[in-house]
């Protein structure tokens, strides 16, 4: 399978670095369209989804936060255009895992590649891992990469 479509999911973390490499990389050794995505997390203010019925002061918040995510990532598209040509980027709001897959399937992509931070033990528990849920429930495959202060503490 050679991706002609590649998902790069990011939290804008120092962690999300290799990942962002990795997914240049592969684009542009495969000549494809490179896609980035971050996802605002709405269940961190209560709502498990966007549906939900979210009080109008969160909606129009989560909308705040979302134009100033899509601002961030148009700026990374555009260090990433130095690179590679075709590179386009969303913010969307929602759980990461479930907004990663089904934007992930909606846009028929081949391939995607995200960081994982290395949560182990009780925050694991709490926070869950995206990364886990995503390679779980994807249709398509996934390339996790080890976050930048992952891979630093396990060279240590």
């Amino acid at each position: 399978m050679i991706p002609k479509k590649i998902l790069l999911c990011t939290d804008f973390s120092e962690n999300s670095v290799p990942a962002l490499e990795n997914a240049l990389d592969y684009a542009q050794v495969f000549d494809a369209e490179l896609c980035l995505l971050h996802v605002i997390n709405s269940s961190q203010v209560g709502y498990s989804s966007w549906t939900d019925e979210v009080p109008p002061e969160i909606r129009l918040a989560l909308e705040k936060i979302q134009q100033s995510a899509q601002q961030s990532l148009h700026r990374l598209a555009e260090e990433c255009r130095r690179r590679m040509p075709r590179v386009e980027s969303r913010a969307l709001i929602g759980v990461p895992a479930s907004e990663i897959v089904r934007y992930a399937k909606q846009e028929n992509m081949d391939l995607i590649i995200l960081g994982t931070h290395g949560w182990t033990g009780f925050k694991h528990l709490i926070l869950g891992s995206t990364a886990e849920n995503v390679v779980r429930n994807a249709d398509c495959p996934v390339l996790t990469v080890r976050g930048a202060r992952e891979a630093h503490s396990a060279r240590s």
